[in-house]
């Protein structure tokens, strides 16, 4: 049975979105998804289904909407995809907890780093659906904005990794 990763988008950061953890596992329960895990508190949770993964997205969202009383943007990735995108990191070399991949719907332009506005120290990079950055002076001091990232949802390359192994059992 395939296997999903979901990542949810400004659940429970900075005060907005609060949706508990166990809520969301008992969404995807009564959507039909089994082994149903969820990482850390924003937004990731690692299940089973039948289900194409339109289709999972679209039940999804739609039962985050009910429940948040607003569209939740919900990236969708397979086990597989995962990993790919975990071996793909451009700064596996980097700390993982400043190296984040920025998931998207689709693929980047593959000019979406050019109208970047407030880039120091950063290093960007262009993945599948994805855009790499590493922050070597940390997230919190950055002033770096991606227009084309604005839609997505970050997770750190720890968290990358904790998802990818998860998937992968």
């Amino acid at each position: 049975m395939p296997i999903y990763i979901a990542l949810l988008r400004a659940v429970n950061v900075g005060g907005t979105g609060k949706l508990p953890m166990p809520e969301l596992r008992a969404m995807c329960e009564a959507l039909g998804f089994s082994n149903v895990r969820t990482y850390i508190a924003s937004g990731n949770v690692v299940f089973e289904t039948r289900l194409a993964a339109a289709n999972v997205r679209k039940q999804l969202e739609q039962r985050l909407e009910a429940y948040a009383g607003k569209p939740v943007g919900v990236m969708l990735r397979t086990a597989a995809e995962m990993a790919a995108i975990l071996a793909d990191n451009p700064f596996a070399d980097a700390p993982p907890e400043r190296t984040v991949a920025i998931f998207l719907d689709a693929a980047p332009d593959k000019h979406a780093l050019d109208t970047a506005s407030g880039q120091g120290t950063e290093q960007c990079a262009l993945g599948k659906r994805e855009i790499y950055v590493y922050y070597p002076d940390g997230i919190g001091k950055s002033k770096l904005k991606i227009a084309a990232a604005k839609d997505g949802t970050a997770r750190n390359m720890n968290t990358v990794a904790t998802l990818a192994d998860w998937a992968a059992q």
